[in-house]
């Protein structure tokens, strides 16, 4: 059978397509992922086909126009027509011509795929590790959590991400009449999965039949630590690890003088992942006490650590859960977006300590968090006791059944 993946956005969004296409490709079936070009690299890693769109969306954040946008969301309206739309517009034709061809097509949100659904309806799939779109009661808008309203007004702030998608409607309309696609595309009841698993968040109770929770996509990594590195841990006590994902982010935070502090203040070490975001790191050396890398794999990388603090994303929550280890999250996206909803979330689950979003952190109130991390048994119990929970899931295996099935 031959499989497309469509994805756009950061590291975070696409590399869990590309896990789950590994895994297809393993099953026999001709897999191909397409993304904004700059991610190429990493999906070749994963020994997965690649078609490139024009639409860098890691690049606009990493760009001084897109700093502006991440400071004031609202300001982005402004630069829709001149800096986004042509990307849109553009990503939307390759992803068509892609589907065209495929068996099963899978899709992220962002990629917006839905608006030619109505062309191939029986082969269009919802593909989504953050439930942001279908509207439940049970829980808010993930994008919304920390949006302080009551939980009967859960439903209607779905109704939000439809409005938010409707601002796309002139490169969808564009893109259509280029294609020859008559008028807007209507609404089609597609299946859909999510890399979840309900032992974390529960599957809600007014889903449709048709959406699915599998567990989390995530894969054995081949690539083994560093050595240095796998020294370094081994070197003495398991060390506290920091990372902020992917995405580019200010902080008002000395973060190197902070780190400093904490190896004082909470007698440990410390290993910071610097991943994409973090890129103030003068005066962040390796020492004795700390341990400065680019990146590393999560599933080899955090059984040998003692707790994380991180920024909040799915990905880095499942490798938490998955490990077994506690967690304190410092949301970058904040007040919108999902990382605040997934640290409370740890929360309610006794895995985590209440989120923090990183603009409000200072560092007394860090050094605060990071005592309170590691010196509470409770945290440790609970996040052992769902490592083995989730041992017994196969995410990308649930998925590739799913898929196999419609």
């Amino acid at each position: 059978m031959k499989i497309a993946l469509l994805c756009l956005g950061t590291r975070g969004d696409v590399q869990p397509y590309a896990i789950l296409a590994k895994a297809f490709k393993a099953a026999g079936h001709d897999v191909v992922v397409s993304s904004a070009k700059n991610f190429e690299s990493l999906v070749h890693s994963y020994g997965v086909d690649f078609i490139p769109v024009e639409a860098d969306y890691q690049g606009l954040l990493d760009s001084e126009e897109g700093k502006r946008m991440m400071k004031n969301p609202l300001s982005a309206r402004k630069h829709l027509k001149g800096l986004i739309f042509p990307m849109m517009s553009s990503s939307l034709g390759t992803f068509y011509e892609i589907a065209r061809e495929q068996d099963r097509v899978l899709f992220h949100v962002k990629t917006m795929a839905h608006q030619f659904a109505d062309q191939f309806p029986g082969k269009m799939m919802k593909a989504n590790v953050v439930p942001a779109i279908e509207p439940t009661k049970d829980f808010i808008n993930p994008v919304m959590s920390a949006v302080p309203l009551p939980a009967f007004m859960n439903k209607m702030t779905y109704w939000l991400s439809e409005a938010g998608l409707n601002m796309w409607k002139k490169p969808v309309a564009d893109f259509r009449a280029k294609f020859g696609l008559v008028g807007m595309a209507p609404k089609i009841a597609l299946p859909s999965i999510y890399g979840i698993s309900s032992h974390f968040l529960q599957k809600p109770s007014d889903y449709p039949a048709n959406s699915h929770y599998t567990g989390f996509w995530t894969l054995p990594s081949e690539k083994p630590l560093d050595e240095d590195l796998d020294s370094f841990i081994r070197a003495g006590d398991p060390p506290l690890l920091v990372t902020f994902g992917s995405m580019p982010f200010e902080s008002r935070l000395d973060l190197p003088a902070l780190l400093h502090r904490i190896i004082q203040a909470c007698k440990t070490r410390i290993v910071v992942v610097r991943g994409w975001g973090l890129t103030r790191v003068d005066g962040l050396k390796d020492s004795e006490q700390l341990k400065m890398i680019d990146t590393a794999p999560y599933d080899r990388l955090m059984p040998l650590v003692k707790a994380v603090v991180h920024h909040g994303g799915i990905g880095t929550i499942a490798s938490c859960l998955q490990a077994g280890k506690p967690f304190l999250t410092c949301p970058i996206l904040y007040p919108l977006g999902d990382q605040h909803f997934w640290g409370c979330q740890a929360v309610r689950m006794g895995v985590g300590l209440p989120p923090v979003p990183l603009k409000k952190m200072t560092a007394d109130r860090m050094i605060h968090e990071v005592r309170r991390l590691l010196g509470t048994p409770s945290l440790y119990q609970r996040s052992q006791e769902m490592m083995e929970k989730l041992q017994l899931e196969n995410g990308p295996a649930e998925a590739l059944r799913i898929v196999e099935s419609i």
